[in-house]
């Protein structure tokens, strides 16, 4: 079923049902559906917060909310940078079938230095994708995106080309606009001018309380993607007064960012609130969850190696929290690696919603978890990355690249990388031994990914270098083989 056959579908709502496969599947609209609250931070790495283990950022409202809900330990992002991450949340799919793999060109860095060509990348995510939102539509839900968006601009790529019902702040761009985090923004239409002064965070979490308030009567769906903590890094002054005499822990030591983090943290505490006063917490699902790991120049990811733009546990593993009441037990943890294509599924569990005929779903849904079970029905989780992303930081392979096009797969406790240079160009297979290909590591024994085991270990290397493949294969994946004619090497 393709986007517009699902959205004519939708418009039955009001006549009591929808058509799924040709079958009418009534919809309840005086069931007590939970409302749905997605809270998704930028840049935010898996040790940004306190409940993480961070001593240096204070986040009593983002801890409480843990003590509340049940943390994800393994939780990963679809990507290493914002987009593609965004658009495999919003369609339940891994990027091979979107085609979203970075943010702008995929051919990103010197050509000198890049032995592929790399696969093209789409910049926006194509509207005939059915999106989370469109997806509730039929269970009599609102949705509302406030904040960052990146995939698009209305009228048709933007969050309400999407299905949301209110798009604040939302478009093509990935950070702030010419006014940074402070107003005057200049991010008209989506975002008028707040008074001179006024914080991006602030003024993002009124527009969510507004809407809250608005449909408290209604199930609904928030989709608040805060544009905290991307650069640029700005924050108000009397909170970065706060953490500049504050002594650095574990790396992290940026007080402006720390600030950053104050002001989300103050965002979830508002927000919560809201929901006690109007008396809706018990019938409300809280997500919490970060786009990518934390910025090299910002803050600190220890122990795990990298940064945003890595694929290594840096890049991809971000703090998660599901606040469920009555489902989840409070002051729990979870250890099964769970990713951010899982989120479509869990919540059209939650709502009582239907996917579209047709509509592939890569996630799981994790509602089983959620209750309390410990495993899900998959054999492992999978990246894709056949692109380039310059910028030296510490922890990445090179010198030149955060990531050079790379295929990934984590089964258990087994990581495995594919770097598709040395694969293609140096042998592959038959060659394994020595063209530094593939890494292997066991994340349960070695969270930073200091040693490689792919030679010590290659019955476990061949085997989830196999699954990979045949993942690659089953989805499509385009896996760059052209070497780049500018190579000087």
């Amino acid at each position: 079923m393709n986007r517009r056959d699902f959205l004519r579908q939708c418009a039955s709502v009001a006549a009591g049902g929808f058509v799924v496969s040709n079958r009418t599947l009534q919809v309840h609209v005086g069931a007590k559906r939970p409302n749905i609250i997605f809270i998704f931070i930028d840049d935010m790495g898996w040790r940004d917060v306190g409940f993480m283990g961070s001593e240096y950022y204070e986040t009593p409202n983002i801890d409480k909310l843990a003590r509340q809900g049940i943390v994800f330990t393994n939780a990963y992002a679809n990507a290493a940078n914002c987009a593609p991450t965004r658009a495999c949340l919003l369609t339940g799919q891994y990027g091979p079938r979107h085609g979203v793999y970075t943010v702008g060109s995929s051919a990103r860095g010197s050509s000198k230095d890049r032995r592929l060509i790399p696969i093209p990348n789409d910049t926006t995510l194509d509207s005939h994708h059915i999106t989370i939102a469109e997806a509730l539509r039929p269970a009599g839900y609102t949705s509302a995106s406030i904040g960052k968006w990146h995939m698009g601009n209305d009228p048709e790529l933007g969050p309400i080309g999407q299905g949301f019902d209110v798009n604040i702040a939302g478009n093509s761009t990935g950070s702030p606009g010419g006014g940074g985090y402070f107003s005057p923004y200049n991010n008209k239409p989506n975002l008028p001018n707040g008074p001179d002064g006024e914080y991006l965070t602030d003024r993002l979490t009124d527009e969510a309380i507004r809407f809250i308030e608005a449909k408290k009567d209604k199930p609904f769906f928030l989709y608040l993607p805060h544009y905290a903590v991307h650069t640029p890094l700005q924050a108000k002054a009397d909170l970065i007064a706060r953490y500049k005499d504050k002594p650095p822990s574990n790396g992290q030591d940026n007080p402006t960012y720390a600030a950053m983090i104050d002001s989300v943290d103050q965002s979830v505490g508002r927000i919560m609130d809201k929901l006690d006063e109007l008396k809706l917490t018990d019938n409300t699902v809280v997500f919490f969850f970060s786009d990518n790991g934390g910025y090299a120049g910002a803050t600190s990811n220890q122990p795990l190696r990298g940064f945003k733009g890595t694929f290594y546990e840096g890049g991809i593993r971000e703090p998660m929290i599901v606040r469920w009441p009555g489902v989840t037990k409070p002051s729990t943890t979870c250890d099964t690696p769970v990713i951010s294509t899982d989120f479509f599924p869990t919540i059209l569990g939650m709502a009582g919603a239907k996917k579209a005929a047709g509509k592939i779903l890569d996630g799981e849904s994790i509602v089983p978890l959620l209750k309390g079970g410990t495993a899900l029905n998959r054999e492992a989780i999978f990246w894709h990355f056949p692109a380039y992303l310059q910028g030296n930081v510490s922890g990445a392979r090179d010198s030149k690249f955060r990531t050079r096009p790379v295929g990934v797969v984590r089964k258990g406790k087994w990581k495995l990388l594919q770097f598709f240079e040395e694969w293609m160009l140096d042998g592959g297979s038959g060659a394994i031994d020595t063209n530094n290909a593939v890494e292997l590591y066991d994340l349960e024994n070695d969270i930073g990914e200091a040693t490689n085991l792919a030679n010590a270990n290659t019955a476990k290397r061949d085997e989830l270098l196999s699954l990979l493949v045949n993942w690659q294969n089953a989805v499509g994946a385009h896996v760059p083989t052209e070497p780049n004619p500018d190579y000087t090497g």
